[in-house]
C-alpha cells in the first residue's frame, strides 16, 4: 500500500524517524536550556527510551540525563519540586501504566497549582508516557489514558502522531508553556519515518488530509492508520476522507472538528483506547451539542475492545482496531453496509507495519 498524506509540500524535506525526531528535540533541549533535565528508568541506558534518549548521559551528563529506580510518585515529587524553583524536569515512564503510581503528585498537586495560586505558581514540566501495543505486552502495560489525564483541568495533554508534530510541538513546550505537559508516544510509531517539513502543528488539532466524504477524527497511532485508510478507500472506490489528527486531547479544535462534519455529514473516530467513557465518546457528545443535524448517519467508533487487553498474540490481533476494520467503517459511512468492496487483508497492525515504515 502507497500512502501519503494530502498537504503542501515545503521546499525543503528531509526523512526523519518518530524516535530520532524525539532524540533530536531531546538532545535541542538540553543543549538550548541548562535547566533542562531528563529522568526515568532505562534514559542512560543503550536503548535510551526507545532510543529517544541514547548517549544523552554521555553527552551531558549524569547530574543531566539520569536513571532512577522503581520510584514513579518521588521521581515526580522530585521534578514537580524542581519547577517550582526553575527547572525544566522531563521525565519518562516506559509504560504509561507507571504513571499511575504518580497519579497524587500529578493530579493532586502539578495540575492544581496555577489555579491554587492565582497564577503565581506553575510546574512547567513535560512528562512522557508510552502506549500502544508490540509482541504481548498483557493488561497491566498497554493502557491507554488519554481520557483519564485530559478529565482533570490544569494538565495540557497531547498525542503526537508524527515526527513532524515531536519537532513542531515540544520545543514550543520546553521553550514557553507553563506545564505540566503530558506526552503520549505510541509504541508502534518510534519506528516509522516520517516526512518533515518546515511548517507547524499547533498544540490543538489539524487537518492532516482534507477531503469531501467523510471525516475520520483520530488519535496518535490511528491517524497513520487512517491515513492509510484514506488511501485505500481513494484507490478503490474513489471515496475522498478529511483526516483530522485531534493532537491535542485536552484542548482540541472543536470549531475544526464541526466545520469538517457539517461538510461531510459523516463521521469515524479512532481512538487508542476504549470507546466508554473515552475521547470518541467525547468527540461525539461534542458533535451533538453544536449541531446534530450535521450527521447523515450515526457515527462509527473505533478503539480497543472493552476488555483487559490479552497478552496472547492471537487475542490481541483482535483486541485492537485493524486496517480491516477502518476501512470498513469509512466504506460503511459513506456507501453503507453492502458496500460490496474488497477489504484489505491485513488483520493487524503489527502486520501491517512489519512491511511498511513509511515516509508518511
Amino acid at each position: 500500500m502507497n500512502v501519503t498524506a494530502k498537504k503542501p509540500q515545503a521546499a525543503t524535506t528531509r526523512v526523519l524517524s518518530y524516535a530520532n525526531a524525539l532524540l533530536e528535540t531531546m538532545d535541542g533541549a538540553l543543549a538550548e536550556h541548562p535547566n533542562v533535565f531528563i529522568m526515568g528508568q532505562g534514559v542512560d541506558d543503550f536503548k535510551g527510551i526507545f532510543g529517544s534518549t541514547t548517549e544523552l548521559a554521555e553527552k551531558y551528563g549524569a547530574k543531566r540525563v539520569f536513571d532512577v529506580p522503581l520510584m514513579e510518585e518521588a521521581m515526580t515529587g522530585i521534578a514537580l519540586g524542581a519547577a517550582l524553583v526553575g527547572d525544566y524536569p522531563i521525565t519518562t515512564h516506559i509504560r504509561a501504566d507507571f504513571s499511575f503510581l504518580a497519579m497524587n503528585q500529578i493530579i493532586n498537586l502539578a495540575a492544581k497549582y496555577r489555579y491554587m495560586f492565582g497564577g503565581i505558581m506553575s510546574c512547567p514540566t513535560l512528562i512522557r508516557v508510552v502506549v500502544g501495543r508490540s509482541w504481548g505486552q498483557g493488561a497491566q502495560h498497554s493502557q491507554s489514558p488519554q481520557a483519564t489525564f485530559a478529565h482533570y483541568p490544569g494538565l495540557t495533554v497531547i498525542m503526537p502522531a508524527t515526527a513532524q508534530a515531536i519537532v513542531d510541538m515540544y520545543p514550543q513546550i520546553i521553550n514557553r508553556h507553563p506545564g505540566p505537559v503530558i506526552s503520549i508516544e505510541h509504541r508502534l510509531l518510534y519506528n516509522l519515518d516520517f516526512t518533515v517539513a518546515e511548517g507547524h502543528v499547533p498544540l490543538t488539532s489539524y487537518v492532516a488530509r482534507p477531503g469531501r466524504d467523510v471525516t475520520v477524527v483520530a488519535t496518535s497511532v490511528m491517524v497513520v492508520e487512517a491515513l492509510r485508510a484514506a488511501q485505500y478507500v481513494q484507490d478503490t472506490a474513489g471515496i475522498d476522507s478529511e483526516v483530522i489528527d485531534l493532537n491535542s486531547i485536552s484542548h482540541p479544535d472543536w470549531d475544526l472538528v464541526a466545520g469538517s462534519v457539517r461538510k461531510t455529514g459523516r463521521l469515524v473516530i479512532a481512538d487508542t483506547s476504549w470507546l466508554e467513557y473515552g475521547v470518541a465518546a467525547e468527540v461525539c457528545r461534542q458533535v451533538v451539542l453544536r449541531d446534530p443535524s450535521m450527521l447523515m448517519a450515526p457515527p462509527t467508533m473505533l478503539g480497543m475492545a472493552p476488555a483487559p487487553c490479552p497478552t496472547a498474540k492471537s487475542l490481541e490481533d483482535i483486541y485492537y482496531p485493524s486496517q480491516h476494520e477502518t476501512v470498513d467503517a469509512i466504506l460503511t459511512q459513506v456507501r453503507g453496509a453492502d458496500h460490496g468492496i474488497d477489504l484489505p487483508t491485513e488483520r493487524s497492525m503489527t502486520e501491517g507495519y512489519r512491511r511498511f515504515r513509511g515516509p508518511f
